[in-house]
Parts: C-alpha cells; structure tokens; sequence
C-alpha cells in the first residue's frame, strides 16, 4: 500500500486531492497521510457514512439517494464533485458500498462499490464486486481507489 499511496503522490505533484469515503470510513485518507510529506498534495476528506451527511455536506441530491440509494455511480460522482467543491482542490476520490454484514433496501449485495472520480471537466464512477468479509471488502475499495486516481493522473 505504501508504494502505492507514493506513485498516487508523486502523479499529483502540484495538484491537490480530496476524499469522500463511505464504506471506506477514512481508510484512504489514512492510507495518504501515512506518506512523510503528503499534506502537500492531500488536503483532507469528508467520511460521509450516512444519507445525511452525504446530502448535507457534500451536497449529493436527496432525489439520487432516495431513488438510486448510495450505493450506485451517480452517488459516487455526487460524493466526489461536492468533495472536490467544498474542499477547494484539484481532484476528489470518493468511495460508496457494501461492506457488510448486509445489503441495502435495493436489493445491492455486499461487496458491491463504486468508485467516483472528479476533476475540472471530468467526473467518473466505475462499479466493483468485491469478495471477502468486511475488512477484505474496505481494503480492496482503498487499493482500487487509489489505484483509479493514478490510472486517471497518467491519462
């Protein structure tokens, strides 16, 4: 994780990045700030773990959360577009799923998670089906994520 989270680093080199995290709880936060050094790229995050906090503060339309749930891409690009908005940077990562014990009232199943992505004229969400137990679940979220925004920086 640690060569990682510096490739990610290094690629963003007089850029700022965000998080939203949901089911992640942080966990790519804590991942970056693990770096000696990284509070020159990475400005911080917002763990939105609930339907309020996603609405109220990274500004996700209830009308997407109410119909679509959080699960799903629309939500992750929402989650990184307001992160990205209210944390004042160049690019946002944000992460919302299932890690589990249970799935969602629409019929989501644990595991499932979508990634979004946001930068000036380019916001993104990819679908992922994660196996495992929780644990394995949120830590393979941390790694795709990180491992989306290096894809997207080489782009």
């Amino acid at each position: 994780m640690t060569s990682l989270c510096c490739k990610v680093l290094s690629a963003l080199k007089g850029k700022t990045l965000v998080t939203a995290e949901s089911c992640t709880g942080g966990g790519i936060g804590a991942a970056l700030t693990a770096i000696p050094g990284s509070s020159e790229i990475y400005k911080g995050g917002i763990i939105s773990y609930t339907n309020w906090v996603k609405h109220n503060l990274l500004g996700v339309p209830q009308e997407l959360l109410d119909t679509l749930g959080a699960v799903s891409g629309p939500v992750a690009e929402a989650m990184a577009q307001g992160a990205r908005k209210a944390l004042q940077a160049h690019a946002a990562v944000s992460v919302t799923g299932l890690a589990g014990p249970g799935g969602d009232d629409f019929g989501n199943p644990v595991g499932l998670v979508f990634i979004g992505y946001s930068e000036e004229g380019r916001t993104l969400s990819r679908r992922y089906l994660f196996s495992g137990d929780r644990d394995q679940v949120r830590s393979q979220a941390v790694r795709e994520a990180l491992k989306l925004v290096l894809e997207l920086q080489n782009i």
